[in-house]
């Protein structure tokens, strides 16, 4: 089973690690997976920023990998 990820982890570790998530930010809007703030922000504060539910995001993401 895969670990699950968490709206603490950076939107780059949770991309490199699970590329099947890609589809659940595009959905939300978070398509600058390749942009500098991706490498830094969390994904808490990406959706934040896009005004998304992070826990709706990280639902989702955990319920693509599990």
């Amino acid at each position: 089973m895969s670990e699950k990820i968490t709206k603490e982890m950076s939107i780059i570790e949770i991309v490199q690690k699970y590329p099947e998530a890609l589809p659940v930010f595009a959905k939300y809007g978070l398509g600058c997976i390749g942009c500098a703030a991706a490498r830094f922000e969390n994904l808490e504060a990406g959706a934040k920023v896009h005004g998304v539910d992070p826990e709706q995001m990280v639902a989702e993401i955990n319920e693509l990998i599990q």
